[in-house]
Protein backbone atom coordinates (compact mmCIF):
# COMPACT_ATOMS: atom_id res chain seq x y z
CA UNK A 1 0.00 0.00 0.00
CA UNK A 2 3.22 2.28 0.73
CA UNK A 3 4.23 1.87 -2.41
CA UNK A 4 1.24 2.24 -4.43
CA UNK A 5 0.53 5.42 -2.29
CA UNK A 6 4.10 6.52 -2.93
CA UNK A 7 2.90 6.14 -6.45
CA UNK A 8 -0.08 7.96 -7.07
CA UNK A 9 1.83 10.87 -4.92
CA UNK A 10 4.10 11.32 -6.95
CA UNK A 11 1.70 10.87 -10.78
CA UNK A 12 -0.29 13.55 -8.60
CA UNK A 13 2.52 15.73 -8.01
CA UNK A 14 3.69 15.25 -11.88
CA UNK A 15 0.55 16.26 -13.25
CA UNK A 16 -0.14 19.11 -10.85
CA UNK A 17 3.30 20.83 -11.79
CA UNK A 18 2.29 19.70 -15.89
CA UNK A 19 -0.71 21.52 -15.34
CA UNK A 20 0.51 24.57 -13.37
CA UNK A 21 3.20 25.03 -16.58
CA UNK A 22 0.43 25.01 -19.13
CA UNK A 23 -2.14 26.84 -17.89
CA UNK A 24 -0.21 29.87 -15.77
CA UNK A 25 2.31 30.47 -18.94
CA UNK A 26 3.82 33.83 -18.11
CA UNK A 27 2.35 35.08 -15.20
CA UNK A 28 4.50 37.33 -13.13
CA UNK A 29 4.96 36.05 -9.63
CA UNK A 30 3.74 38.55 -7.92
CA UNK A 31 0.18 37.79 -10.08
CA UNK A 32 0.55 34.36 -9.04
CA UNK A 33 0.93 35.54 -5.69
CA UNK A 34 -2.06 37.59 -5.42
CA UNK A 35 -4.24 34.55 -7.52
CA UNK A 36 -2.69 32.32 -4.80
CA UNK A 37 -4.24 34.34 -1.81
CA UNK A 38 -7.44 34.74 -3.84
CA UNK A 39 -7.93 31.11 -4.66
CA UNK A 40 -10.76 28.90 -2.87
CA UNK A 41 -10.42 25.97 -4.87
CA UNK A 42 -8.07 22.93 -3.44
CA UNK A 43 -6.46 22.06 -7.04
CA UNK A 44 -6.37 25.35 -8.50
CA UNK A 45 -4.29 25.99 -4.82
CA UNK A 46 -1.95 23.37 -5.50
CA UNK A 47 -1.50 24.53 -8.80
CA UNK A 48 -0.61 27.80 -7.95
CA UNK A 49 1.82 26.87 -5.25
CA UNK A 50 3.65 24.44 -7.15
CA UNK A 51 4.00 27.33 -9.77
CA UNK A 52 4.79 29.91 -7.55
CA UNK A 53 7.63 27.81 -5.85
CA UNK A 54 9.06 26.60 -9.25
CA UNK A 55 9.43 30.07 -10.41
CA UNK A 56 10.75 31.28 -7.33
CA UNK A 57 13.23 28.53 -6.77
CA UNK A 58 14.62 29.51 -10.65
CA UNK A 59 15.37 33.57 -9.62
CA UNK A 60 18.50 35.00 -9.47
CA UNK A 61 19.41 36.60 -6.43
CA UNK A 62 17.95 40.44 -7.92
CA UNK A 63 15.05 39.21 -8.70
CA UNK A 64 14.24 37.11 -5.50
CA UNK A 65 15.01 40.38 -3.68
CA UNK A 66 12.38 42.40 -5.67
CA UNK A 67 9.84 39.97 -5.31
CA UNK A 68 10.73 39.90 -0.97
CA UNK A 69 10.10 43.84 -1.78
CA UNK A 70 6.91 43.05 -2.74
CA UNK A 71 5.49 40.67 0.13
CA UNK A 72 6.62 43.42 2.42
CA UNK A 73 4.74 46.06 0.79
CA UNK A 74 1.87 45.07 -1.21
CA UNK A 75 1.47 42.34 0.86
CA UNK A 76 1.62 43.58 3.91
CA UNK A 77 -0.78 45.06 6.73
CA UNK A 78 -3.59 47.23 5.93
CA UNK A 79 -3.08 50.01 8.89
CA UNK A 80 -6.76 51.66 7.91
CA UNK A 81 -8.27 48.27 8.56
CA UNK A 82 -6.52 47.62 11.86
CA UNK A 83 -7.34 50.83 12.72
CA UNK A 84 -10.86 50.06 12.13
CA UNK A 85 -11.15 46.84 13.65
CA UNK A 86 -9.33 48.16 16.63
CA UNK A 87 -12.19 50.75 17.27
CA UNK A 88 -14.47 47.85 16.48
CA UNK A 89 -13.15 46.01 19.73
CA UNK A 90 -12.37 49.09 22.14
CA UNK A 91 -16.35 49.49 21.55
CA UNK A 92 -16.92 45.82 22.78
CA UNK A 93 -15.27 42.76 22.60
CA UNK A 94 -17.63 40.11 21.16
CA UNK A 95 -16.48 36.58 18.64
CA UNK A 96 -17.51 39.15 15.90
CA UNK A 97 -14.90 41.90 16.49
CA UNK A 98 -12.35 39.98 17.72
CA UNK A 99 -12.40 38.10 14.66
CA UNK A 100 -12.11 41.09 12.65
CA UNK A 101 -9.34 42.08 14.41
CA UNK A 102 -7.47 38.76 14.00
CA UNK A 103 -8.18 39.40 10.48
CA UNK A 104 -7.38 42.51 9.97
CA UNK A 105 -4.21 42.56 11.97
CA UNK A 106 -2.62 39.34 10.11
CA UNK A 107 -0.95 40.63 6.91
CA UNK A 108 -2.18 38.90 3.62
CA UNK A 109 1.83 37.52 3.00
CA UNK A 110 0.91 35.05 6.05
CA UNK A 111 -1.94 33.45 5.20
CA UNK A 112 0.32 33.10 1.32
CA UNK A 113 2.92 31.66 2.79
CA UNK A 114 0.68 29.07 4.33
CA UNK A 115 -0.84 28.06 1.01
CA UNK A 116 2.59 27.62 -0.22
CA UNK A 117 2.94 25.25 2.33
CA UNK A 118 0.27 22.70 0.71
CA UNK A 119 2.19 20.96 -1.90
CA UNK A 120 5.07 18.11 -0.99
CA UNK A 121 8.27 19.48 -0.49
CA UNK A 122 7.25 22.80 0.23
CA UNK A 123 8.40 23.57 4.50
CA UNK A 124 11.94 22.88 3.09
CA UNK A 125 11.63 25.38 0.16
CA UNK A 126 10.12 28.09 2.32
CA UNK A 127 12.98 27.45 4.73
CA UNK A 128 15.21 28.00 1.83
CA UNK A 129 13.10 31.08 0.82
CA UNK A 130 13.87 32.56 4.47
CA UNK A 131 17.75 31.66 4.17
CA UNK A 132 17.68 33.86 0.72
CA UNK A 133 15.11 36.56 2.85
CA UNK A 134 17.73 36.92 5.56
CA UNK A 135 20.81 36.85 3.40
CA UNK A 136 19.47 39.58 0.93
CA UNK A 137 17.35 41.63 3.47
CA UNK A 138 19.92 42.15 6.46
CA UNK A 139 19.70 45.94 7.48
CA UNK A 140 16.33 46.28 5.66
CA UNK A 141 14.06 47.14 7.79
CA UNK A 142 10.53 46.03 5.83
CA UNK A 143 12.22 43.00 4.63
CA UNK A 144 12.99 42.28 8.42
CA UNK A 145 9.83 42.94 9.27
CA UNK A 146 8.87 40.59 6.58
CA UNK A 147 11.11 37.84 8.26
CA UNK A 148 8.81 37.90 11.37
CA UNK A 149 5.90 36.14 9.72
CA UNK A 150 8.25 33.93 8.44
CA UNK A 151 9.67 33.52 11.68
CA UNK A 152 5.90 33.19 13.59
CA UNK A 153 4.86 30.56 11.06
CA UNK A 154 7.63 28.47 11.83
CA UNK A 155 8.02 29.34 15.55
CA UNK A 156 4.82 27.26 15.45
CA UNK A 157 5.39 24.13 11.91
CA UNK A 158 8.98 23.32 13.92
CA UNK A 159 7.01 23.15 17.12
CA UNK A 160 9.06 21.00 19.41
CA UNK A 161 5.90 18.55 19.29
CA UNK A 162 6.79 17.68 15.57
CA UNK A 163 10.42 17.27 15.94
CA UNK A 164 11.69 13.37 15.72
CA UNK A 165 14.88 12.95 17.36
CA UNK A 166 17.16 9.95 15.56
CA UNK A 167 20.22 8.80 16.40
CA UNK A 168 22.64 8.59 13.85
CA UNK A 169 25.37 6.16 13.12
CA UNK A 170 27.29 4.74 10.96
CA UNK A 171 24.48 2.48 9.03
CA UNK A 172 22.51 5.96 8.73
CA UNK A 173 21.82 6.44 4.76
CA UNK A 174 24.59 8.08 2.97
CA UNK A 175 22.25 11.08 1.73
CA UNK A 176 21.45 11.99 5.80
CA UNK A 177 26.02 10.93 6.49
CA UNK A 178 27.07 14.01 3.86
CA UNK A 179 24.57 16.37 5.11
CA UNK A 180 26.26 15.73 9.00
CA UNK A 181 29.56 16.60 7.28
CA UNK A 182 28.80 19.16 5.39
CA UNK A 183 26.43 21.26 8.02
CA UNK A 184 29.09 20.22 11.10
CA UNK A 185 29.80 24.37 12.10
CA UNK A 186 32.20 23.39 15.08
CA UNK A 187 35.39 21.03 13.87
CA UNK A 188 35.24 20.28 10.77
CA UNK A 189 34.83 16.53 9.58
CA UNK A 190 37.53 16.17 7.05
CA UNK A 191 36.78 12.61 5.49
CA UNK A 192 34.76 9.60 6.02
CA UNK A 193 37.16 7.85 8.38
CA UNK A 194 36.87 11.14 10.23
CA UNK A 195 32.81 10.74 10.32
CA UNK A 196 33.24 7.16 11.22
CA UNK A 197 35.66 7.66 14.30
CA UNK A 198 32.76 9.94 15.78
CA UNK A 199 29.57 7.30 14.50
CA UNK A 200 31.04 3.79 14.96
CA UNK A 201 33.25 3.47 18.28
CA UNK A 202 31.11 2.26 20.96
CA UNK A 203 31.82 5.34 23.01
CA UNK A 204 30.42 8.14 20.59
CA UNK A 205 27.16 8.77 19.88
CA UNK A 206 25.36 11.23 17.65
CA UNK A 207 21.51 12.47 17.82
CA UNK A 208 19.80 14.69 15.38
CA UNK A 209 16.17 16.74 15.09
CA UNK A 210 14.20 16.05 11.99
CA UNK A 211 10.68 17.38 11.00
CA UNK A 212 8.49 15.26 9.53
CA UNK A 213 8.40 17.31 6.32
CA UNK A 214 11.83 17.31 5.51
CA UNK A 215 12.81 13.86 6.65
CA UNK A 216 16.38 13.85 4.96
CA UNK A 217 17.09 17.16 6.21
CA UNK A 218 18.77 17.11 10.10
CA UNK A 219 17.90 20.39 11.69
CA UNK A 220 20.17 20.20 14.31
CA UNK A 221 22.57 17.62 15.92
CA UNK A 222 24.78 16.76 18.53
CA UNK A 223 28.16 14.97 18.70
CA UNK A 224 28.42 13.10 21.90
CA UNK A 225 31.19 11.42 23.39
CA UNK A 226 31.11 8.71 26.84
CA UNK A 227 34.43 9.51 28.94
CA UNK A 228 36.19 8.55 32.23
CA UNK A 229 35.85 12.11 33.79
CA UNK A 230 35.48 15.26 32.29
CA UNK A 231 37.87 16.19 29.27
CA UNK A 232 39.75 18.79 28.86
CA UNK A 233 41.45 19.00 25.07
CA UNK A 234 39.40 18.00 21.83
CA UNK A 235 42.02 17.00 19.93
CA UNK A 236 42.33 13.80 22.29
CA UNK A 237 38.76 13.48 21.80
CA UNK A 238 38.94 13.12 18.30
CA UNK A 239 42.18 11.66 18.10
CA UNK A 240 42.98 8.79 15.41
CA UNK A 241 43.90 5.34 16.50
CA UNK A 242 42.54 6.40 20.32
CA UNK A 243 41.35 2.60 22.36
CA UNK A 244 37.45 3.46 22.43
CA UNK A 245 35.84 3.42 26.10
CA UNK A 246 33.87 0.32 26.95
CA UNK A 247 30.46 1.72 27.72
CA UNK A 248 30.20 0.14 31.32
CA UNK A 249 33.16 1.84 32.40
CA UNK A 250 32.12 5.74 31.03
CA UNK A 251 31.11 8.05 33.83
CA UNK A 252 30.14 11.48 32.12
CA UNK A 253 28.42 12.19 28.35
CA UNK A 254 30.59 15.15 26.42
CA UNK A 255 28.45 17.56 23.86
CA UNK A 256 31.38 18.09 22.29
CA UNK A 257 29.47 19.38 19.17
CA UNK A 258 26.14 20.90 18.59
CA UNK A 259 25.18 22.59 14.53
CA UNK A 260 22.13 24.07 13.53
CA UNK A 261 21.96 23.39 9.97
CA UNK A 262 19.40 24.99 8.02
CA UNK A 263 19.79 28.98 7.80
CA UNK A 264 16.19 29.55 6.99
CA UNK A 265 15.56 28.19 10.48
CA UNK A 266 17.80 30.73 12.49
CA UNK A 267 16.44 32.04 15.46
CA UNK A 268 14.30 28.88 16.36
CA UNK A 269 15.29 27.23 18.86
CA UNK A 270 15.98 23.89 18.94
CA UNK A 271 19.13 22.99 21.37
CA UNK A 272 17.77 23.27 24.54
CA UNK A 273 15.56 20.58 23.70
CA UNK A 274 17.87 18.30 22.25
CA UNK A 275 20.29 18.62 24.87
CA UNK A 276 17.65 17.85 27.54
CA UNK A 277 16.43 14.74 25.02
CA UNK A 278 19.75 13.15 24.70
CA UNK A 279 20.95 13.77 28.22
CA UNK A 280 17.81 11.74 29.56
CA UNK A 281 17.97 8.89 26.75
CA UNK A 282 21.70 8.86 27.42
CA UNK A 283 20.73 8.50 31.12
CA UNK A 284 18.53 5.58 30.60
CA UNK A 285 20.70 4.16 27.79
CA UNK A 286 24.22 4.22 29.78
CA UNK A 287 22.54 3.83 33.49
CA UNK A 288 26.44 4.58 34.56
CA UNK A 289 26.56 8.35 33.34
CA UNK A 290 25.92 10.69 36.09
CA UNK A 291 27.74 13.65 34.55
CA UNK A 292 26.43 15.56 31.40
CA UNK A 293 28.89 18.78 30.34
CA UNK A 294 30.15 20.05 27.12
CA UNK A 295 33.23 20.23 25.73
CA UNK A 296 33.00 24.19 23.67
CA UNK A 297 34.63 27.34 21.97
CA UNK A 298 35.20 30.51 23.70
CA UNK A 299 34.56 31.68 20.18
CA UNK A 300 34.99 35.67 21.13
CA UNK A 301 37.41 35.46 23.50
CA UNK A 302 40.36 36.43 21.26
CA UNK A 303 39.03 39.11 19.74
CA UNK A 304 37.68 40.73 23.27
CA UNK A 305 40.88 40.37 24.34
CA UNK A 306 42.42 41.95 21.12
CA UNK A 307 39.82 45.39 21.72
CA UNK A 308 41.11 45.49 25.57
CA UNK A 309 44.50 45.11 24.44
CA UNK A 310 45.00 42.45 27.22
CA UNK A 311 48.45 39.84 26.53
CA UNK A 312 47.39 35.98 26.75
CA UNK A 313 50.00 35.56 29.14
CA UNK A 314 50.66 32.38 30.65
CA UNK A 315 47.87 29.11 31.03
CA UNK A 316 46.60 30.80 34.70
CA UNK A 317 46.74 34.17 32.91
CA UNK A 318 44.62 32.89 30.23
CA UNK A 319 42.19 30.96 32.19
CA UNK A 320 41.60 33.74 34.44
CA UNK A 321 40.45 36.15 31.47
CA UNK A 322 38.64 33.64 29.89
CA UNK A 323 36.34 32.82 33.32
CA UNK A 324 36.27 37.39 33.50
CA UNK A 325 35.04 37.16 30.07
CA UNK A 326 32.58 34.65 30.18
CA UNK A 327 31.17 35.56 33.32
CA UNK A 328 31.77 39.71 33.51
CA UNK A 329 31.75 40.43 29.60
CA UNK A 330 28.79 41.92 28.26
CA UNK A 331 27.31 42.43 25.20
CA UNK A 332 23.79 43.90 23.64
CA UNK A 333 21.70 44.40 26.56
CA UNK A 334 23.29 43.63 29.28
CA UNK A 335 23.73 39.75 28.50
CA UNK A 336 26.70 37.97 27.94
CA UNK A 337 29.16 38.73 25.09
CA UNK A 338 29.71 35.01 24.25
CA UNK A 339 27.29 33.53 21.88
CA UNK A 340 27.56 30.08 22.62
CA UNK A 341 28.20 30.97 26.80
CA UNK A 342 24.50 32.70 26.39
CA UNK A 343 23.35 29.47 24.16
CA UNK A 344 24.19 27.05 27.35
CA UNK A 345 23.76 29.49 30.22
CA UNK A 346 20.21 30.32 29.03
CA UNK A 347 19.65 26.66 28.44
CA UNK A 348 19.85 26.42 32.35
CA UNK A 349 23.94 25.20 32.29
CA UNK A 350 26.79 26.69 34.68
CA UNK A 351 30.23 27.43 33.52
CA UNK A 352 32.58 24.45 35.56
CA UNK A 353 35.99 24.15 34.07
CA UNK A 354 38.53 26.07 32.04
CA UNK A 355 40.83 24.53 29.52
CA UNK A 356 44.12 25.47 28.28
CA UNK A 357 45.59 23.90 25.13
CA UNK A 358 42.25 22.50 24.50
CA UNK A 359 41.55 23.16 20.84
CA UNK A 360 45.10 23.37 19.22
CA UNK A 361 43.81 23.64 15.54
CA UNK A 362 44.09 26.64 13.27
CA UNK A 363 40.92 27.93 14.07
CA UNK A 364 41.01 27.46 18.46
CA UNK A 365 44.12 29.03 18.70
CA UNK A 366 42.47 31.99 16.52
CA UNK A 367 38.95 32.48 18.52
CA UNK A 368 40.13 31.66 21.78
CA UNK A 369 44.07 31.04 21.90
CA UNK A 370 43.03 26.88 22.69
CA UNK A 371 41.15 27.96 25.62
CA UNK A 372 37.98 25.88 26.04
CA UNK A 373 35.08 25.50 28.44
CA UNK A 374 32.61 22.55 30.25
CA UNK A 375 29.12 23.82 30.31
CA UNK A 376 27.74 21.75 33.22
CA UNK A 377 24.06 20.25 33.05
CA UNK A 378 22.94 18.99 36.27
CA UNK A 379 19.76 18.07 35.37
CA UNK A 380 18.48 18.47 38.86
CA UNK A 381 19.41 22.44 38.77
CA UNK A 382 19.07 23.65 35.08
CA UNK A 383 15.45 24.76 35.39
CA UNK A 384 16.28 26.84 38.77
CA UNK A 385 20.05 28.18 36.52
CA UNK A 386 17.38 28.87 33.34
CA UNK A 387 15.02 31.34 35.87
CA UNK A 388 17.76 32.85 37.05
CA UNK A 389 19.55 34.00 34.67
CA UNK A 390 16.52 34.85 32.43
CA UNK A 391 15.22 36.58 34.97
CA UNK A 392 17.81 38.43 36.77
CA UNK A 393 20.83 37.64 34.27
CA UNK A 394 22.53 35.55 37.20
CA UNK A 395 25.28 33.29 35.46
CA UNK A 396 25.59 30.09 37.33
CA UNK A 397 28.92 29.31 37.23
CA UNK A 398 31.57 27.31 40.16
CA UNK A 399 33.33 28.34 42.67
CA UNK A 400 36.87 27.35 40.46
CA UNK A 401 35.48 29.78 38.01
CA UNK A 402 34.27 32.38 40.08
CA UNK A 403 37.80 32.83 41.63
CA UNK A 404 39.49 32.99 38.64
CA UNK A 405 36.95 35.64 37.06
CA UNK A 406 37.97 37.47 40.89
CA UNK A 407 41.71 37.05 40.44
CA UNK A 408 41.40 38.19 36.66
CA UNK A 409 39.34 41.56 38.20
CA UNK A 410 41.88 42.46 40.49
CA UNK A 411 44.53 42.11 38.15
CA UNK A 412 43.01 44.27 35.37
CA UNK A 413 42.60 46.96 38.12
CA UNK A 414 45.93 46.91 38.49
CA UNK A 415 46.77 47.02 34.97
Amino acid sequence: MTLLADLLSTVFERRVRSDAAARLGDRSLEELARDLIGSSGEMSGLALARAMLDRYAALEDEAKLAFFHFLAGALGVDQAAVRAALEALGEGQTKASYRAFMAASEPPRQELIRRLNQVPGATGALVQMRADLLRLGHGDEALMALDLDFRHLFASWFNRGFLVLRPISWETSAQVLEKITAYEAVHAIHSWADLRRRLEPTDRRCFAFFHPAMPSEPLIFVEVALTQGIPGSVQALLAEGRPALPEAEADTAVFYSISNCQAGLAGISFGNSLIKQVASDLSAEVPGLSTFVTLSPIPGLAGWMEEQELEPGDDTRLRQLAAYYLTRAKGRGDAPRDPVARFHLGNGAQVHMLHTRADTSEKGNAQSHGVMVNYLYDLSRVTQNHERFAEGGEIAASAEVRALAQAADKTLTQE
